[in-house]
């Protein structure tokens, strides 16, 4: 987004950041909004900002009405606090098939809604494959055909606040302009679907300067650190995740840029041309994991499904042995690829990590046999077993 404003309405996007409550951000845009000079470089951000502001509206507005409603004793809840190894939100057009994803997988007893985008609560359901625990949330359907619409403003915060997402889409229609559609959506709103070749995140600090840590492809520290200090912001950590550009910087600014690994489900295939499927299935391949399903049938691959939302995460299954005990616990502990011996000790309690001594680990497919000692910063793999000895 990069858009070469003047020192005027830099000075007001500071207001914007130093702004604490919605209506103060809602003010503070208008007045960064006046000070934007209109022209062919502006024209994204000036349609970022009306959008955003749109949704402060909608934030205000909805408050108020949930206070109404506390106050009354009723309201909706449009939150869902996490539960189980990894949260995934269920996210897609109207109809597509999330419900029946949901009665599929999980116990949850839900039914299609009658009439499109009348749903607004997001609804949770447990699906348990080989002991990990996927907290699966259907979110209220996306409008692709309004980007700005009410109902999107609401599952937009939730995407951000998951793990991951399963995108189902409806092989009865056009699944390409569906998906581009919706990618589109979240894109515009700083959410990446597709892990994209670079993004810069930006913490801002009280102190302690600017620090850039990663990768820039057009640029040097001292030009991320003079771009920062234009809009006032002189202490910041900037993360460069992947190869970024002084463009991605400069956008990471006004837009909280996240990445949320998805998998898409294109459901109705019983409803669509086998060779269609195949194609698309084929060209959407390319940028996801895509599994297919019939899930008016509850037709779908669930081990498929749970082994890719472990790899679209990069999560692993450690399992943990206690010694002198012949065998391990079937419920793994799940952890970040990368993990070591010393993550996994952390996690079960500081004490282990404290009076470490060593492990022993396995693989699980050649239990009990192939055992070897390891220390703390032994890198874990999928499938281990782990048997940790503390002094304490």
């Amino acid at each position: 987004m990069p858009a070469n404003l003047p020192p005027e309405a830099k000075a007001k996007w500071l207001k914007v950041m130093e702004a604490k409550t919605p209506e103060e951000k809602l003010k503070a845009l208008e007045e960064f909004l006046s000070a934007v000079p209109k022209h062919k470089g502006t024209e994204n951000l000036i349609h970022w900002a009306r959008r955003r502001m749109a949704q402060l509206r909608r934030e205000i507005e909805e408050r108020r009405i949930k206070e109404r409603s506390l106050r009354s004793g009723g309201g909706a809840n449009i939150y869902v606090e996490k539960e189980g190894d990894a949260q995934v939100v269920v996210i897609g057009p109207p109809s597509s098939g999330k419900s029946s994803l949901l009665k599929c997988l999980t116990n949850v007893k839900v039914e299609p809604d009658d009439i499109p985008y009348s749903s607004i609560e997001p609804i949770p359901g447990m699906f348990i494959y080989d002991n990990v625990y996927f907290q699966l949330v259907k979110l209220p359907s996306i409008n692709i055909y309004d980007a700005d619409s009410d109902v999107n403003s609401m599952a937009l915060s939730m995407i951000r606040n998951a793990d991951s997402a399963i995108v189902v889409l409806d092989a009865s229609g056009d699944v390409e302009a569906q998906y581009n559609a919706l990618k589109g959506i979240l894109r515009e709103n700083g959410i990446y679907i597709v892990k994209p070749r670079g993004f810069v995140t930006i913490e801002k600090r009280p102190t302690g300067g600017i620090q850039v840590i990663g990768k820039l492809v057009n640029g040097t520290v001292e030009d991320v650190k003079k771009l920062l200090v234009s809009y006032g912001i002189n202490n910041a950590l900037v993360m460069v995740n992947g190869e970024a550009t002084l463009d991605d910087v400069e956008e990471s600014i006004f837009k909280d840029v996240t990445y949320k690994p998805a998998l898409v489900v294109i459901n109705k295939i019983d409803l669509a041309d086998n060779d269609y499927v195949r194609n698309i299935v084929a060209k959407l391949s390319n940028e996801v994991l895509v599994l297919t399903a019939s899930l008016k049938n509850c037709m779908i691959d669930s081990k498929a499904l749970g082994e890719s939302l472990l790899r679209i995460m990069d999560l692993i299954r450690v399992y943990t042995k206690e010694p002198d005990v012949d065998t391990y616990s079937p419920k793994p502990f799940v952890l970040r690829r990368g993990s070591t011996v010393g993550d996994l000790a952390k996690r079960i309690h500081s004490r282990f990590y404290d009076g470490f001594k060593y492990a022993r680990v396995w693989r699980i497919d050649k239990f009990p046999m192939g055992v070897k000692r390891v220390g703390i910063n032994y890198v874990l793999n999928d499938g281990d077993v782990v048997e940790i000895h503390s002094s304490l």
